[in-house]
């Protein structure tokens, strides 16, 4: 029987840092044998992609209801569990995904003001139980982390998504979210001090890693 593969995600608001780390991770799973899923919500398959596309963009017509935007957040989950992730676990592939599950509670829930008890509800019916083996919380002040947004922005000259737009409460309440949920489920979620030196947020990063695979083989 092969064994289920592991599921790791990498989460934090805009601007900390994810992408460049979520590709240091995966690398490092693969320097050590293992076959590895990169991956990402709101997206992951093209249907969940179509999602994601309506969710970040800015537009200028009709807004969109954060109800709405919570049920579109988990239909493309739904799509991505169904199509990617769970078929990776069950061959003993391991999932390294952006962002899942606490980016919502963050995101739609801290960001939103939508009850956690109506997000739960939601995880419950389209997760069926399947949580993060491991989540790399990347965290540092709001003003440092739209400093670095725009940055990026500047230099690949693009322009906000409907997220990155939003103001600045909008983001310290997405960070105070997300380290709820780090401070309820510490054995789960690590939280990494993100305003560090990229190399020093590296080898955190790594070392947690090494500790957990360790423990897991």
């Amino acid at each position: 029987m092969t064994e289920r593969g592991r599921f790791i995600t990498l989460e934090g608001g805009e601007g900390v840092g994810k992408s460049t780390n979520l590709a240091l991770v995966t690398d490092w799973l693969e320097g050590r044998g293992l076959e590895v899923v990169q991956t990402r919500e709101p997206g992951g398959t093209p249907r969940a992609e179509a999602i994601r596309d309506l969710l970040l963009d800015p537009g200028s017509g009709e807004p969109l209801d954060s109800d709405a935007e919570l049920l579109l957040v988990f239909a493309a989950r739904a799509q991505h569990l169904a199509r990617v992730i769970r078929p990776a676990l069950a061959r003993g592939v391991w999932v390294v995904c952006d962002r899942f599950t606490d980016a919502t509670f963050a995101y739609q829930g801290g960001g939103r003001g939508i009850a956690s008890s109506r997000i739960a509800e939601l995880e419950a019916f389209v997760q069926q139980g399947l949580e993060p083996d491991l989540t790399l919380l990347l965290d540092m002040p709001v003003s440092g982390a739209q400093h670095r947004l725009e940055g990026r922005l500047d230099r690949q000259g693009g322009e906000r998504d409907r997220f990155e737009r939003e103001r600045s409460s909008f983001f310290e309440a997405v960070r105070l979210a997300y380290l709820a949920r780090a401070a309820a489920a510490p054995e789960r979620m690590v939280v990494v001090d993100a305003s560090a030196a990229l190399c020093e947020v590296q080898a955190r990063l790594l070392s947690e890693l090494e500790r957990r695979v360790s423990a897991w083989r």
